[in-house]
C-alpha cells in the first residue's frame, strides 16, 4: 500500500549461498536468519537459503525459532545462546537446537525433553575470548559429563563465536580457534568430543580457512554485505536488499529559505525540492543528510536536505523537474548509480549490519528473483 518498499532479491541470496557453500565445503552452511533475516525477512530468506543448499538455520530467540517452525520450515534450527531458563521448555517444543553453557540450563534441557518425551540434541559454546556469552575453557568437560548423564540430552556440538574475524591479520582469531581445539581434546580425552564443531561467522568464513570445521554460520554474507570493509571484493557477494520510494511532492523553494525541522539547510538559490514518503521510523537514518547523503532519482545522485523526519524527507533536485511519482532508490541501483549500505554506514558512522536491521516493519518486503 505505501510509496516506500524494501525489494528483496531472493536469487541474489541463493547465489551468495552459492558462493559460501563451495567456499566452505566440506563443511555444512548454516544461514542466520535472526533479526528477521537481518531485515529481509526471515521465512522468505530461510526457504531461498535452503532451496539454494543450505544445511540448517540459526536465530537469536526462541521466538524467531517459532516463527519459522510455524512456517512449515523443518530443517535444523540452532539457537544462538541459552535461553532464560523459562523459555527453555518452548525451545524444545519447538524442536529447536539448544546452545547451553551453565548447568542450570542443562537440568532445564533435560526436563524439557523428559516433558517432551524425546531426546533433544544440544550444543555447548565456549567463551575463547570474546566475553559475550559462553563456558569458560576449563568448564567444558564437566558441562559435557553434565549432558552425557541426562539420558534425553545428547551432545551434539561444540562451538565458539570470532571476535575480530573482519579484521585480517588480527591475531586474535588464531587464538581463539586454538583454545576452541584445545576444549575439543579435552572432550576427546573423556571420550565426549561431539560430532560438530563450529566457529565461522562470515569473516572467519572468508578469511580463517582453518575455522570452517564441520559447520560455517553465515550471517551478513548470506544477504550479499561483506563482514567488513576491509573484507569487501573477497568474494563476489551480490546485495539482496534494495530500498525504494517515489515522490509524493515536488516544490520550489527560494533562495535564502530553509528545510525541514531547525531550518538546518538553507538554498543557496532555487531548487526543485522533492518530498519523498519515508523517514527515520522506516530505518533511514535522521543525521544521513547532515553527512552527506544522497538518493537517485531518475538515474543521478541527489542530496537528502535538511534532517530526515520520522515519515519523510526532503531531496534537493537543483533545476531538474521531477513529477511525483517518479522512483526515489535510497539503497540499491538506478541506472548506472549504485547507493550501498557501506555508503550509509560509513556517513553515520556504524557498520552495515544495522543499516538494513534497521529497515523498519512498516516497510513492505516485497520479493522478487
Amino acid at each position: 500500500m505505501r510509496a516506500a518498499r524494501a525489494e528483496v532479491d531472493l536469487g541474489a541470496v541463493a547465489h551468495n549461498i552459492g558462493l559460501l557453500r563451495a567456499l566452505a565445503a566440506p563443511a555444512r552452511l548454516c544461514a542466520v536468519v535472526k533479526a528477521d533475516g537481518y531485515g529481509h525477512g526471515a521465512i522468505a530468506v530461510s526457504q531461498a537459503a535452503l532451496d539454494a543448499g543450505a544445511d540448517w538455520l540459526a536465530v537469536a530467540l526462541v521466538e524467531e525459532g517459532a516463527v519459522l517452525r510455524k512456517s512449515g520450515i523443518d530443517a535444523p534450527i540452532l539457537l544462538l545462546s541459552q535461553p532464560r531458563i523459562d523459555d527453555i521448555e518452548a525451545a524444545v517444543h519447538w524442536d529447536l537446537r539448544l546452545t547451553l553453557y551453565t548447568v542450570d540450563g542443562i537440568e532445564a534441557a533435560a526436563a524439557a525433553a523428559a516433558a517432551e518425551g524425546r531426546p533433544v540434541a544440544v550444543h555447548l559454546k565456549v567463551n575463547t575470548g570474546m566475553n559475550r556469552v559462553g563456558a569458560a575453557p576449563d568448564e567444558v568437560v564437566a558441562l559435557a559429563e553434565a549432558v552425557a548423564g541426562r539420558p534425553m540430552l545428547t551432545l551434539e556440538g561444540l562451538w565458539t563465536h570470532c571476535a575480530v574475524a573482519d579484521e585480517p591479520g588480527n591475531p586474535f582469531t588464531d587464538l581463539q580457534l586454538d583454545r576452541l581445539d584445545a576444549a575439543a581434546a579435552a572432550l576427546d580425552a573423556v571420550g565426549l568430543r561431539p560430532p560438530m564443531l563450529h566457529a565461522a561467522n562470515s569473516a572467519a568464513c572468508i578469511e580463517h580457512p582453518r575455522s570452517r570445521h564441520d559447520l560455517v554460520r553465515t550471517g551478513i554474507a548470506l544477504y550479499g554485505i561483506a563482514p567488513s570493509p576491509a573484507l569487501a571484493g573477497r568474494v563476489d557477494l551480490r546485495p539482496a536488499l534494495s530500498l525504494r520510494a517515489e515522490v509524493g511532492l515536488v516544490k520550489r523553494v527560494g533562495p535564502g529559505e530553509g528545510v525541514s525541522y531547525g531550518l538546518r539547510h538553507t538554498f543557496e538559490r532555487s531548487s526543485w525540492v522533492a518530498t519523498v514518503p519515508i523517514g527515520y521510523a522506516d530505518g533511514v537514518p535522521r543525521r544521513l543528510a547532515l553527512t552527506g547523503g544522497e538518493v537517485l532519482v531518475r538515474g543521478r545522485r541527489r542530496p537528502i536536505v535538511g534532517v530526515v523526519t520520522m515519515d519523510q524527507l526532503m531531496v534537493d533536485c537543483g533545476d531538474d523537474e521531477v513529477a511525483p511519482g517518479d522512483e526515489v532508490v535510497l539503497l540499491g541501483r538506478q541506472g548506472d548509480e549504485h547507493v550501498s549500505a557501506d555508503e550509509w554506514a560509513a556517513r553515520t558512522d556504524t557498520i552495515a549490519y544495522e543499516i538494513v536491521c534497521g529497515i523498519g516493519p512498516r516497510v513492505p518486503r516485497v520479493y522478487v528473483g
